[in-house]
């Protein structure tokens, strides 16, 4: 092959190569999720790019991605109670970049959202809202904790990120402290048991008051309704008879018998001997 034909190849690689390289380099992608971010020879452009297929300047302009979805953040915070005992907090932040801070964001910040922005401002709610309230007051009302940071850290963040949720998932006291809390709870349980227990005893006493003052009353009211009508205790034994002879008899305060006592003395008298009766004198035999 001539010299000249081996230029001419060498030529029409080249410049097949340089025609690829600017028609990859003038194109971008921005995927789902993300805004671009245009960077021409270090100049941003106040406008984010779009998710989609673009167009660019080959070689000195590049779209560099940004997040706008929710992301999650696991992070630990050290906090002091009003009373001045040692928290530790483990807790998630939820949060996000809005797509109007896109570019802010990545012109003005360096590095993570999060670590620059979000994390010292969410410790520090954290720390202001455990200052107010004492050690155990922290444990008990994790939930107002947890909305009054999540709101103080709203308010420090502004509107350039959003803060979509915190979760405490963790709230560690010093071992002295939670077995104080633990003894404070164990003596307010028995003394709550005790409160019943003299509340259950009051009750039955008031009961027993009530029924008995209810059974005097009725004893009372019929005690003057058989006053008011003799008549009618003959018309009760009457209603109660069963048709059965009585097995005693008497009245008023004359003794009461059996029946079969007054039939066995009836018999022992029949078969006594009569007071007049002789009794006959047997005659003697003669002897021989």
């Amino acid at each position: 092959m001539s010299p000249h034909h081996l230029a001419r190849l060498i030529g029409a690689a080249l410049l097949i190569f340089v025609v690829v390289i600017m028609a990859a380099s003038g194109t971008y992608v921005v995927h789902p999720g993300y805004r671009g971010v245009e960077v021409t020879l270090g100049k941003v452009s106040p406008a984010f790019k779009p998710e989609g297929f673009g167009f660019k300047a080959p070689l000195i302009t590049h779209i560099h991605p940004i997040s706008i979805r929710q992301q999650t953040a696991q992070d630990k915070a050290e906090c002091y109670s009003s009373d001045l005992q040692q928290i530790q907090v483990v807790l998630r932040v939820l949060y996000r970049i809005p797509e109007s801070s896109v570019v802010k964001i990545y012109q003005e910040y360096y590095g993570d959202p999060y670590e620059s922005l979000i994390a010292p401002r969410v410790q520090e709610a954290l720390k202001e809202t455990a200052a107010q309230q004492s050690a155990e007051q922290v444990v008990k009302t994790r939930e107002q904790i947890k909305t009054r940071s999540l709101e103080l850290a709203r308010k420090k963040v502004g509107a350039l990120l959003v803060i979509e949720d915190i979760v405490l998932e963790d709230i560690t006291l010093t071992r002295e402290l939670e077995s104080a809390i633990e003894a404070k709870m164990v003596q307010e349980q028995e003394a709550a048991k005790s409160k019943y227990v003299q509340q259950r005893a009051q009750i039955e006493a008031d009961t027993a008051v009530i029924q008995a003052k209810g059974e005097a009353e009725s004893i009372r009211i019929r005690g003057q309704a058989l006053k008011d009508n003799p008549a009618f205790v003959d018309l009760k034994i009457v209603d109660k008879w069963d048709g059965l002879a009585p097995l005693v008899i008497g009245a008023g305060d004359n003794l009461l018998f059996q029946l079969q006592e007054l039939e066995r003395l009836r018999q022992a008298a029949a078969h006594a001997p009569s007071p007049n009766a002789q009794t006959p004198v047997p005659q003697r035999r003669p002897v021989r």
